[in-house]
């Protein structure tokens, strides 16, 4: 494990300087950014943009005056987007374990502020172990969203990680990531290689041991945002690494005490009322639940209550309740669906 960590250490501290010196497009966006970060972005240091190695846009919306934490902040890309989101009465946490990237994160801490037209920096980078919160002094309940960006992959203990969001993410608080998958577990003599762990790939999470690790550690429903399929041109790593499938792919999921392992049917229905900042006609729950504004939608008791008992829960209006059950919910849940939004390209 030691071995791992001070490998990755290596690979984004000292050999990755740039996004050019990637062998493969793992650590590259998948998803168009937001409207909101669309104008942001041009506010970043372009130097913190060319050390920027994730491959999606982690950044959901309703983020003003709330507390983020960013898990594997590297440079700070993201974080320094979300400190713009949330505004001056929010809150930002970066942690990152390697040295170099966290000194290049903090030198432009002040630049940003005051790009954003705010008194004083609204933002915290701590460098760490995202494995041990604890000891960085994040208390239970008390961060609104984490997010990650293609980092939890590199993480030799990805259990303890999940466990410790669960612990600090405040009751109907969300977690919002991307991340590299696989579609079957990668043998324990690849994952010690370091250009391949390096480069997101032999750390990667088979899509299944995924879903009952979650579960295990408080999240028996998630659901995808984005799944993009993964390829590389790279001889050398398709030699090693040809067996396996790998996607990136968003995810999120609420810290929610009444969420069930299967979506069940309680007749409720759901209204989105268009006021979610950027999205006036629709917004997208996850990969497979559109909601327009003003159409009423049948939605099964998990999905209720990610839309009712979150910060979501000012622009939705959700009919019904759990006194009544009907069965198993047909077609929800955290299963993939042909017809979902997907696109972008990187940043």
């Amino acid at each position: 494990m030691n071995n791992i960590i001070e490998d990755v250490k290596e690979y984004y501290g000292k050999r990755l300087q740039s996004k050019d010196d990637l062998k493969t497009s793992s650590c590259c966006s998948s998803e168009r950014p937001s409207a909101e970060m669309k104008g942001v972005i041009p506010m970043i240091a372009s130097e913190i943009l060319d050390r920027s190695y994730g491959c999606g846009s982690p950044l959901p919306p309703l983020l003003e005056g709330k507390t983020v934490l960013d898990l594997g902040c590297g440079t700070g890309r993201d974080v320094y987007i979300a400190s713009k989101l949330v505004g001056e009465s929010g809150r930002v946490i970066g942690v990152d374990m390697t040295t170099e990237q966290i000194e290049t994160a903090k030198k432009y801490q002040e630049v940003h502020y005051k790009r954003f037209g705010f008194k004083e920096s609204n933002v915290e980078f701590i460098q760490g172990y995202i494995e041990d919160l604890k000891s960085l002094g994040i208390k239970d309940n008390s961060v609104d969203v984490v997010i990650s960006n293609c980092v939890i992959n590199l993480s030799p203990s990805k259990e303890q990680v999940f466990k410790e969001i669960y612990r600090i993410l405040k009751p109907g608080g969300e977690l919002f990531f991307s991340d590299v998958f696989a579609d079957r577990r990668i043998p324990e003599s690849l994952t010690t290689d370091p250009v391949l762990r390096g480069e997101c790939l032999a750390g990667a999470l088979y899509t299944e041991d995924f879903r009952r690790l979650m579960e295990k550690c408080g999240w028996p429903d998630f659901r995808y945002t984005n799944i993009r399929d993964l390829t590389t041109k790279n001889e050398e790593i398709k030699n090693k690494l040809g067996f396996a499938t790998f996607s990136s792919r968003t995810v999120r999921a609420f810290k929610l005490d009444d969420l069930e392992d299967i979506c069940e049917d309680y007749g409720q229905v759901a209204y989105y009322d268009g006021t979610i900042s950027g999205h006036p006609h629709f917004f997208d729950l996850d990969d497979h639940h559109r909601f327009f504004t003003g159409k009423p939608m049948l939605v099964c008791g998990n999905t209720a209550s990610m839309v009712s008992d979150t910060r979501y829960g000012k622009a939705f209006k959700v009919i019904g309740n759990r006194d009544t059950h009907h069965g198993a919910f047909d077609g929800c849940g955290n299963e993939k669906k042909d017809d979902m939004p997907s696109g972008g390209s990187c940043c």
